[in-house]
């Protein structure tokens, strides 16, 4: 019983990072394709 109560805490411990993680990361995604998006125009 106290196996299955580690495994939820590490689950769920890791869907909190995993989510920040994407997180952090869409905000650095959305600045790389804009910066993308303004090389490809000045060409």
């Amino acid at each position: 019983m106290e196996l299955i109560l580690i495994l939820k805490i590490l689950l769920i411990i890791g869907a909190m990072v995993a989510a920040y993680a994407v997180l952090r990361n869409l905000d650095i995604i959305r600045i790389i394709l804009i910066y993308v998006k303004d090389t490809l125009l000045r060409k």
